[in-house]
Formats: C-alpha cells, structure tokens, sequence
C-alpha cells in the first residue's frame, strides 16, 4: 500500500506541475481533486473507497447481533485504508511545503539576482565613467608625450641663445650697413645734383660762348664786306681819275 501512496503522489505531483502556470480556476479544481483524492486514473477513486469502508463498519456497529469479529475486522480494514489515505496526503503536504519553501527560495534568489544585476549595472556605469575618463587622460598623455618629442628634438637652450645673439650680431651688423648704405646713397643723391648743376652751367655757358662766336664771326663778316665795298669804290674813283 505505502508503494501504491508513492506512485499518487507522484501522480499528484505530476499534476501539480502541469498546473502550476495554469489559470486560478484550474488551479482550484486541481488542488481540490488531490486533497479530496475524489478522481484516480485506475479503480476506485481513495475517498469514496474510505467512505464505504467507513460506511460498512458503521452499518456493522449499528447491529444488534454480536458481531464482535466482524466489527474488529470492519474497523481494522477502515484504519488501514484511512492510513493509506492519510499517507499521500501527508506525501502531498509535504510536497507543497517543500515547493512553498522552493518558491520562497526562488523568490530569494530572484531578489538576490535582481540586486546583483542592479550592481552590476551600477558598476559598469561606473566602469564606463572610468573609460572614459582614461581616455581622456591618454589622450592627453599622448598630447604631452607629442610635445615632449617636440621639444626634445628641438636644440638645448644655450644654443638656441647663442643662436639668438648671433643672429642679434648680423643683425645689427645689417642695420650698421644699410644706414652706412643710405649715408652713401644719399651723398652720391648729392653729387649727383652738383654734377647735373654743374654740366647745366657748364651747357649754358657752351651756348653763350657759341652765341658770342657766331656774333663775333657775323661782325667780322660784316667789316670784311664793309672793307671790300670800300676797296671796289676806291679803285673806280682811280679809274674816273
């Protein structure tokens, strides 16, 4: 009998977990069927084979007769089926408490899990405010290693200001020659001038002295052609003479 109590209660578990996502009003009529154990997929359903054998040990009792024997085996053959009855019941009571207790450890764990993932997300929120700020911080690593090069290829200071008074040297040098440049520039301006003043004095007084030679020629032209006239009348007076 303990062996035919196994085999429903594990029918009754069977059914309990085809069941347990099922809506509230089959729920209720499962959960009715196994306490009541009023259906079973083989002979007589448990409760009503309970109730006849209650329902003959009564009748017996109620007897005039002394049926002493048959009362004792009526009540025994009762109590068995009543222990047998009573056995899945507790099977199945200690089913449902072990799947309370495993809801409410899943519903722990589901607590649990869901405060490790709210963790977690926090941390990778963080972990993400951490890249990013390495990021930044490389970058400007790589900024100042950029710069650091730069400048290590540059020469060292010292030469630099070496180079810088040199340079201040020629330049300074440059400026001496541009205004000993612009000195000479300006007295070659000067004698320049003077020597187009003077070669306009000097064509001037060409052209005067070539105005007072030709006066001069044309003058003398003048008398030797006044003394020939003079010469040509005397000779004829001679000859009148």
């Amino acid at each position: 009998m303990l062996g035919k109590g196994r085999k429903v209660s594990g029918r009754g578990e069977m059914v309990t977990a085809n069941y347990a996502f099922g809506p509230a009003e089959d729920d209720a009529i499962i959960k009715h069927r196994l306490l009541t154990r009023t259906t079973t997929t083989r002979g007589e359903p448990p409760l009503k084979k309970l109730q006849r054998k209650f329902t003959s040990f009564v009748l017996e009792v109620e007897k005039d007769e002394e049926n002493y024997n048959d009362c004792a085996k009526l009540s025994k053959a009762f109590l068995q089926e009543l222990s047998t009855f009573e056995i899945p019941l507790l099977k199945s009571k200690a089913v449902i408490d072990a799947n309370l207790r495993e809801k409410e450890n899943f519903n722990e764990l589901k607590d649990e899990i869901n405060r490790q993932i709210s963790l977690v997300q926090t941390d990778i929120e963080e972990l993400k405010k951490q890249l990013e700020e390495s990021k930044i911080e490389r970058q400007h690593k790589e900024e100042c290693e950029a710069i650091r090069k730069l400048i290590s290829a540059q020469p060292p200071r010292s030469e630099t200001q070496k180079s810088i008074r040199e340079i201040e040297k020629e330049i300074a040098a440059l400026e001496a020659d541009n205004t000993a440049g612009s000195r000479l520039l300006e007295l070659r301006k000067k004698q320049f001038a003077l020597l187009l003043h003077v070669v306009d004095e000097l064509q001037n007084t060409i052209e005067e002295d070539q105005k007072s030679l030709i006066e001069e020629m044309r003058m003398v032209t003048e008398e030797q052609k006044s003394g020939m006239e003079d010469a040509s009348g005397g000779s004829e007076a001679m000859a009148v003479d």
